[in-house]
This record gives structure tokens, C-alpha cells and sequence, in this order.
């Protein structure tokens, strides 16, 4: 394995390993700060950041206003907290050593007043922003007010086009790096796009060499371009290392930092990647947000599966071969539906999924009492926690609506990623990672259960393993 050479980010020479951003508190200042400690980036989450009470614990992110507009108002006074609180954690770790980025998902709420609550609060300790889950055109101009480095994510060269062309042309000395984060092997939100098919992955190389191709006409020839979802091994991508098709690259490791001994998620959560197989890890459509992400197959999906195959069209009058009546609900309300339809709804109804919930596509699901009841609380509790949510059907708008119904085929996602990064349920809870992550089951480092520091992971990673 060749000598990895430093790289200039965020204003100075650093090793080229970053840590991945990972949402709400899975990054967050300890594990970040150890990173930059280490002489890489490290980056937190800015996405509902922990806070702490003067005892040094967590403060819960409890809501009490009425509505979903006060609620949406409690999140973000939270959000703004948090991130501040962990980049000047972040910043005491590191002691002056590497860089510190915060990552924020453009889809979140209130993306931009969180941004620059958090970058007005923590002058001077952030050096950098990596945003992505989205389109984040704003992102250069909140950056450059603050006189620090922005960073996107995309997928394509295309995206990044778009992106340059609209807004970053204009702010193109502070852009410190574009990431590209491989949808088909990156954990948590992933973005594929309509043309791509999610069950055949693309070789990165040409994508990337595609996406330096394109910054190259917008003489950006010595930005560094950041690799990010599938990486595990640095061997395995020696190849990339001085290669004129890619020019400058770093690494971005979102699982591996996962398990360490500063990563804040819990024992169960750690000893569970430790046992994963091939195949565990998968892209699923459940997530609210509208984009494919990747997570660990538990309970959690199997029920979000479960969900929508038990799934049938309908339609309010008679049309087509909608003739059969199947009455639904405490009150018994006629639908029409197939014939076959309606048996299988029987079955269903027989073996206690009793509640017929109706989607925006004019079908029904099928649930239990209490799953029907779980998911009308979350619906009727929701905080407004990204800008349009397919749950609830919050929108960060006048209305307060995405003018949809709201789809029980999905999941409260601030309920279920608070609730796994603060215990240790990690069956009923949704759990991303990256789809390399059965790959700590084989890998002789993690022998006998070894969780490393991150010191050790990432000396580790420098002799290519």
C-alpha cells in the first residue's frame, strides 16, 4: 500500500480519511473530534444534535406545544443547541489537530435557520459543512457568509452541474471538496435516481472519473473529490491514488467509525454489526423523506415490509373490477375492491391484521389494533422534523401540508433514530449502515469482539486494512 499523501481541506493539510457524517448523535463531537484528533476530518451531525444538562447528561428532545407549527418551532431551538453544543465538544477533542465538519441534510427542517443559528453560535470551531438529501442550492451562499468551506454530496455528475451552474459558480473559492456518495453502497439515505435501478449497482470509478471530467470544465481540476459509501479496505482502492482520472481524493468512512470507542451508539448496536452477514444491509423505499436508504434488516423493516404486502387497490364506487364490497373501519364503510382482493383481505383480517388504513394511492394496508394505533399517535405527535414529510403529511410551508394524505406506509423517522441512538432497541427501530457492514464479521482486526479507538482504526486504515 503506497503512502497516502496529505491533502489541503478546509484550509489545511490533513490525511485524506473523513469521517462520515451520520445523523441524529450516531456522529456527534467525541467521535468527530477524536477523528480530527487523528489527523483526518471529522465530522458531526448536525441533524437534532444531543445537548447536556450541567450533570453532563442528555437532554430528551421532548415536545410540548399544540400544535405541529410549535412543535416545529421546539425542534429547531433544539437542533441549534445541539449543534453548537457538539462542535465545541468536537473542537476541545481535537486540540487543534485536523479539521471539524458538520453535516446537515438539506431535507431537515429548517435546514437553513439551523445552519446559521449553529454557524453564528459556533464561530471559529467549524471549519467546514457537508450537505446533502437534497438539492442544497443555498448552501454556498450560507457557507461564504461565514467565511467557511461547503462540501455537497451527490451521486452524478449531472447533480453536481446543476448545483455549479444555479449557485456554486459563485462561491467557488470555498468550495473545499465535492462528495460523491455511491447510491447503490452508502448507508442511511441514499440518491438514486429515476433512471437508476437500484437492483444493479454501477461500477464508482467511472462515475467519479465522470463527475472529475465535469469539474475539470469549471477549472476545478484541484478540488478534492471526497469517495464515500462502500470503502473499507484502502488497498482495495490503491488504484484511485494518484490517477489522473480522479485527481485529488480523500476517503469518507461512514460504518467503520461506527464501531469505536468514542462512537456514542449503544453496546447492542455495536455487538450487532459484529454479526451481520451479506445481504443484511438493503435499500428500502419506507423512508418518509421519498428517497431509497439503506439499513439492517430487523424487525422494524420486516413490519414496514409486512405493511405493504398486505396491500390491495380500492375505489369508493363500483369502476373496472372493483365489483366486490368489503366494508372497513369502526364503521363499516363500503369500498370496492377485486374479487381476489377481497379474499385476500379475509385471510389477513383472520389472522388479527384487522385495520384497513388507507394510502395516497388509493390502496389499503393492513394492520393490527395496536400497530394502527402506534401509527396515528406518531402521525397526530409529529414535530415537523424535515421539510415534507410522506408520514404525516407536514410540509414546511404556510399550510403546513403536503396537500397529501398522510401514508401509514411509512415511519416517524425523528421518533425511530432518537430512540436507537438512546438505547438499546436495536430490533423495533430503524438501523442504517452501510452495505459493507458485514464485512466486521471477517475482518481479522475486529477479532474476539476488538473495538478499536478511533487512534487504532485509523492507523489501522493508513496500512491499507
Amino acid at each position: 500500500m503506497r503512502m497516502l499523501q496529505p491533502l489541503v481541506i478546509s484550509g489545511r493539510e490533513v490525511l485524506p480519511l473523513v469521517e462520515g457524517g451520520k445523523g441524529i448523535s450516531v456522529s456527534n463531537g467525541e467521535s468527530s473530534g477524536a477523528w480530527a484528533a487523528a489527523g483526518g476530518v471529522g465530522t458531526f451531525s448536525g441533524v437534532n444534535a444531543d445537548s447536556f444538562d450541567g450533570a453532563g447528561n442528555v437532554i430528551p428532545q421532548h415536545y410540548f406545544g399544540r400544535t405541529r407549527r410549535e412543535r416545529h418551532e421546539e425542534l429547531i431551538a433544539y437542533a441549534i443547541k445541539g449543534g453548537i453544543n457538539q462542535a465545541r465538544i468536537a473542537w476541545d477533542q481535537a486540540a487543534g489537530r485536523g479539521r471539524i465538519h458538520m453535516n446537515v441534510l438539506w431535507e431537515m427542517a429548517a435546514a437553513e435557520r439551523v445552519l446559521h443559528g449553529v454557524l453564528e453560535g459556533a464561530k471559529g470551531l467549524i471549519h467546514g459543512v457537508t450537505c446533502g438529501a437534497g438539492m442544497p442550492y443555498r448552501i454556498a451562499e450560507i457557507c461564504a457568509s461565514y467565511g467557511i468551506h461547503y462540501y455537497p454530496i451527490v451521486s452524478s455528475a449531472r447533480a453536481f452541474r446543476a448545483l455549479w451552474k444555479r449557485a456554486y459558480h459563485k462561491f467557488r473559492e470555498l468550495l473545499g471538496g465535492v462528495v460523491y456518495e455511491d447510491p447503490w453502497l452508502a448507508g442511511g439515505h441514499n440518491g438514486l435516481s429515476n433512471s437508476e435501478d437500484p437492483a444493479r449497482p454501477e461500477d464508482p470509478f467511472p462515475r467519479v472519473a465522470e463527475l472529475r471530467t465535469q469539474m475539470a470544465e469549471f477549472g476545478l481540476t484541484m478540488t478534492p473529490i471526497f469517495m464515500a459509501g462502500g470503502v473499507w479496505f484502502l488497498r482495495e482502492w490503491e488504484h484511485w491514488l494518484d490517477n489522473p482520472e480522479i485527481g485529488p481524493v480523500a476517503f469518507q468512512f461512514g460504518t467503520r467509525p461506527l464501531l469505536t470507542q468514542e462512537s456514542p451508539i449503544s453496546e447492542a448496536w455495536k455487538r450487532r454489526l459484529l454479526t451481520l452477514s451479506e445481504g443484511d444491509v438493503y435499500l428500502n423505499r419506507f423512508s418518509p423523506t421519498g428517497f431509497y436508504s439503506s439499513a439492517v434488516e430487523n424487525d422494524f423493516l420486516r413490519r414496514l415490509k409486512g405493511r405493504s404486502e398486505r396491500q390491495i387497490p380500492f375505489t369508493v364506487e363500483k369502476v373496472g373490477e372493483h365489483l366486490t364490497e368489503l366494508a372497513v373501519g369502526a364503521r363499516k364503510r363500503l369500498v370496492y375492491v377485486a374479487a381476489s382482493d377481497r379474499e385476500r383481505a379475509t385471510g389477513w383480517i383472520s389472522q388479527g391484521f384487522t385495520e384497513a388504513l388507507r394510502t395516497p394511492d388509493s390502496t389499503l394496508i393492513f394492520v393490527t389494533p395496536k400497530e394502527a394505533e402506534e401509527i396515528r399517535i406518531d402521525q397526530i405527535n409529529c414535530m415537523g422534523c424535515l421539510s415534507a414529510c410522506a408520514f404525516s403529511n407536514w410540509a414546511q410551508n404556510e399550510q403546513g401540508s403536503t396537500g397529501k394524505k398522510a401514508d401509514p406506509r411509512s415511519f416517524c423517522i425523528q421518533k425511530t433514530l432518537q430512540d436507537i441512538a438512546h438505547t438499546a432497541d436495536i430490533e423495533h427501530q430503524l438501523m442504517f449502515a452501510g452495505h459493507n457492514a458485514f464485512r466486521f464479521k471477517d475482518d481479522p482486526f475486529y477479532s474476539n469482539g476488538f473495538i478499536p479507538t478511533v487512534q487504532q482504526l485509523v492507523e489501522r486504515i493508513r496500512t491499507g486494512d
